[in-house]
């Protein structure tokens, strides 16, 4: 069983676990075979470089929005989203070791705990564009009322309501999620047995929350401004409005083959398990990759967040480097007011 919490897969050879295979169980030993699987290896070694890159990539982001930026609403929205990529990759090597091990051995609280991490990301996550996009149409098409109207409480306010929805949107996951054993071997699976539609409302209720719901709200608000910067030339402040786009695009690239597999495992009987087995691998690792590009598109298209990136790493090592001094000192202190003094929106 590969992590990301693929849905159902594993009830496929589960779901009518006999427990009369308990003398087996005592006999039969899992052993892992994904050193030996190319297929394997090759997710287990992406999984890895997500973690790396995700987890420090969103560290630096946390650090830089939350510490040495001005706080303005824009930083509140993208220190949010990067929060969520962070916690997400934080707990991405239970789910490798379980890839590495072909077996959970963390639990069933675990096993329910990280399943439902992974879904207040993708809920958070998708939230937090929505709400950046509506943010971005209604700044283009009211700039005086938005000017009025917005302020860090209120969107510190609208991110903690969205935290809330996708806390409740990942419940199932905390409900469905078990842990099993079957000849010799631990899985963290879904158990849909509870109610014979249970597997068709979560997998609904993640789709159109998640994504198509999502999808509508956003692709009208990029109409709405496309046809706004038209009639007008607003051509000073479209570099927030290029970083939206490429976070919008990366989520939904991201995330739709895992989204694709879900629904047509609601089908797996006409579907060769093979396929949807490797398909939701695919998927989860795809999905999971948006983590770590979320920072990659801050350092390579925001303008101040590389401009506070080179000013507090590189005049940090200038003065770890340089001789302690009045120099060094008032060198660093002169670079970093010159920085602060001009700030803009352009994350």
């Amino acid at each position: 069983m590969d992590l990301y919490e693929y849905d159902s897969v594993a009830d496929y050879n589960y779901t009518d676990y006999n427990y009369t295979l308990i003398f087996e169980e005592t006999v039969f030993h899992h052993k892992s075979t994904c050193t030996n699987d190319a297929f394997c290896v090759l997710l287990l070694v992406a999984s890895v470089i997500i973690f790396l890159l995700g987890f420090f990539g969103n560290a630096l982001v946390i650090w830089i929005c939350g510490f040495k930026m001005k706080k303005t609403v824009n930083t509140t929205w993208y220190l949010s989203l990067a929060i969520s990529d962070f916690v997400f990759c934080a707990f991405l090597p239970f789910s490798i070791t379980n890839m590495a091990m072909e077996e959970w051995i963390f639990g069933r609280f675990m096993c329910k705990f990280i399943s439902s991490v992974m879904f207040i990301n993708m809920f958070s996550s998708i939230f937090l564009l929505v709400i950046i996009s509506g943010d971005r149409c209604v700044s283009v098409m009211f700039p005086v009322w938005a000017q009025n109207q917005r302020n860090i409480k209120r969107a510190s306010i609208v991110v903690f309501l969205a935290w809330i929805l996708a806390i409740g949107l990942s419940i199932p996951s905390m409900i469905f999620r078990e842990v099993n054993s079957h000849l010799g071997r631990t899985i963290c699976y879904n158990n849909y047995t509870w109610h014979q539609d249970s597997h068709k409302i979560v997998v609904a209720s993640r789709f159109f929350a998640g994504f198509l719901i999502p999808f509508v709200v956003i692709s009208f608000c990029y109409m709405a401004i496309i046809l706004k910067l038209r009639t007008n030339r607003m051509a000073k402040s479209r570099k927030p409005f290029k970083v939206m786009t490429a976070l919008v695009v990366t989520f939904f690239v991201c995330w739709l083959p895992y989204h694709i597999f879900i629904l047509l495992e609601l089908n797996h009987q006409n579907i060769d398990s093979n396929i949807l087995i490797i398909g939701l691998k695919v998927g989860t690792s795809v999905a999971a990759g948006n983590s770590f590009l979320n920072p990659v598109l801050y350092v390579f298209m925001g303008n101040d967040f590389k401009q506070k990136f080179r000013s507090s790493v590189f005049s940090r090592i200038e003065t770890a480097m340089a001789d302690d001094g009045p120099t060094s000192t008032s060198r660093y202190f002169s670079r970093s007011n010159s920085m602060d003094t001009r700030f803009s929106t352009h994350i």
